[in-house]
């Protein structure tokens, strides 16, 4: 409806370019596209980056709105920042290999990369990356994504709740970007692929939380 910010037009550009090279580097270098992918290498920081910036958005609108809203609005914006801010910690395993700190017992018995997080626990022979992040997060988005944009559109109640609840709806460019993320990058058939789509997910997530269809619930009251 709105014509895209400056912060907007970056972030999509960003996110384009880290596929079009990871899909460039795929086909044609597969050893720097391993590189492009690695820990702590360039995917994974622009992933962190993603995470953290959505997370500084929520805790700045609960210290903002913190005596304007509600106990629940603001649990739940502020809920929603903690958690950004702890996937962006889990994806650097809290600064371990760059602090160079060894993992405890339990981890290096216990996690898949001997590192301290909690996304590469063996849970019953099974990554719980897999079993929770993967599986259910990507449901969870599904249903976020494709159900709540169009409740929010055609049920009163529930766009009531969602504007009471300090719930950020996503707008059709934001989805049709997610989407297109996703398709491309499939077209890259390695394991390794999943740090390119975390990356633009967690870049375009923040572009929801940022710019959502309901923005107007985080203004302040005049």
């Amino acid at each position: 409806m709105n014509k895209l910010s400056g912060t907007e037009k970056i972030i999509l550009g960003l996110v384009a370019v880290i596929v079009a090279a990871g899909i460039v580097l795929f086909y044609t270098d597969l050893d720097s596209w391993i590189i492009y992918t690695e820990e702590d290498g360039t995917v994974e920081w622009l992933t962190v980056l993603g995470l953290l910036m959505g997370s500084g958005v929520c805790v700045a609108r609960f210290f903002r709105l913190r005596k304007e809203r509600s106990w629940w609005f603001l649990t739940v914006v502020l809920g929603l920042g903690m958690l950004m801010f702890a996937a962006a910690g889990e994806e650097i395993s809290w600064g371990q290999r760059i602090l160079g700190i060894r993992s405890s017992e339990f981890f290096i018995e216990n996690n898949a990369q001997g590192e301290t997080n909690f996304h590469n626990l063996i849970v019953g022979g099974e990554k719980l990356n897999k079993i929770i992040f993967s599986i259910g997060l990507s449901i969870a988005l599904a249903v976020y994504l494709l159900a709540f944009p169009l409740l929010y559109q055609r049920n009163e109640k529930f766009k009531a709740f969602v504007d009471r609840s300090g719930i950020m709806i996503a707008r059709l460019y934001q989805i049709v970007s997610i989407g297109v993320l996703y398709v491309l990058t499939e077209t890259m058939r390695h394991g390794k692929r999943a740090e390119i789509l975390e990356a633009g997910i967690a870049l375009l997530f923040f572009l929801i939380v940022l710019y959502p269809v309901n923005k107007r619930i985080f203004d302040r009251k005049k």
